[in-house]
């Protein structure tokens, strides 16, 4: 992590932190560097939430790094991303810029604020063979009992849980300096942007319904028929786990409608439930009022960034 100050917005899907990120970055004459494990795989657009105009500002684009920098189908890796998020900050800042991370992916934000030292995790072929053997909800119990500083956010697919827990495995050892991590992280400017769980779940059931329409499943069939199999879209989780099974037969659209919507509301309480953990580790995340608006909250992140 660069040790000039970064500011971080994070927050649950669904809260229009993107839109806050684009305009404060904007104010500032900053770059935003995207917080999202499927934003990076081009050619997923609608299932990843991805609307580049919300990086508009004023007829201007902000620069955005990180999306759509690996192709649908492949495996971008926590490794990968930690790589190309220094990177991405060696470059802005050598333009002396400032700096603008925005997501909601839990270990992509762990890796960004350095909370974790990242060293190459080799697969484990004694312990695929033992979990091979195990539920999913024990998987997940696994994850989470070898540090809280993993966490089961975007890990809906059964591969994604085996490789996080050999992550957790490999950094187990690590945790000892933790403490100093914390200290380190709490340097940059953390915001969060909140609104009642309410207001989440329906803003959520209706932002689905808007990108059905808009033609989400002809996204997934596309893919599809571009020669990503289902397994590697299944592996991606929710809109396009649920969108597979149902252009492959396996479910109704009515299901797929119901389980997604229900999958992606119990996404969103993990993502909190990841946040508050943080906090009670010790990160100071300063939390803003989705229902001021974007230009409200964005203004109040640019002023305190000049402030420091």
């Amino acid at each position: 992590m660069n040790a000039e100050r970064m500011i971080f917005i994070l927050g649950p899907t669904a809260t229009g932190k993107t839109r806050v990120a684009a305009l404060a970055a904007s104010a500032l004459g900053a770059e935003v560097i995207s917080a999202d494990s499927r934003q990076v795989y081009r050619g997923m657009d609608l299932g990843s939430g991805k609307d580049m105009e919300d990086y508009v500002v004023e007829g201007g684009r902000v620069p955005a790094h990180l999306i759509d920098i690996a192709d649908a189908g492949s495996r971008y890796s926590i490794y990968d991303y930690s790589r190309d998020f220094d990177r991405a900050v060696r470059e802005i800042t050598q333009r002396s810029r400032p700096v603008v991370v925005c997501g909601g992916s839990g270990m992509y934000l762990e890796t960004a604020l350095g909370l974790y030292s990242l060293a190459e995790a080799p697969e484990d072929p004694v312990f695929r063979e033992k979990a091979a053997g195990m539920s999913d909800e024990a998987l997940a119990q696994m994850l989470q009992g070898l540090s809280d500083l993993h966490n089961t956010t975007d890990l809906t697919d059964r591969g994604r849980l085996i490789r996080a827990i050999e992550v957790a495995m490999a950094d187990n050892d690590r945790d000892h300096d933790f403490p100093q991590r914390i200290v380190k992280a709490n340097r940059q400017l953390i915001f969060g942007i909140s609104m009642p769980r309410v207001l989440i779940r329906e803003r959520i059931t209706a932002r689905l319904k808007a990108r059905l329409e808009a033609g989400m499943l002809n996204e997934v069939s596309q893919l599809l028929n571009s020669g990503v199999s289902p397994e590697d879209l299944r592996y991606y989780g929710l809109e396009y786990r649920y969108l597979t099974m149902h252009l492959t037969g396996e479910i109704s659209y009515d299901e797929m409608f119901s389980s997604l919507n229900t999958a992606i509301h119990q996404f969103a309480k993990r993502q909190m439930t990841w946040f508050r953990r943080m906090e009670k580790k010790g990160l100071k995340i300063r939390w803003l009022d989705g229902m001021n608006g974007p230009e409200f909250n964005a203004e109040i992140i640019a002023a305190a960034y000049r402030d420091n």
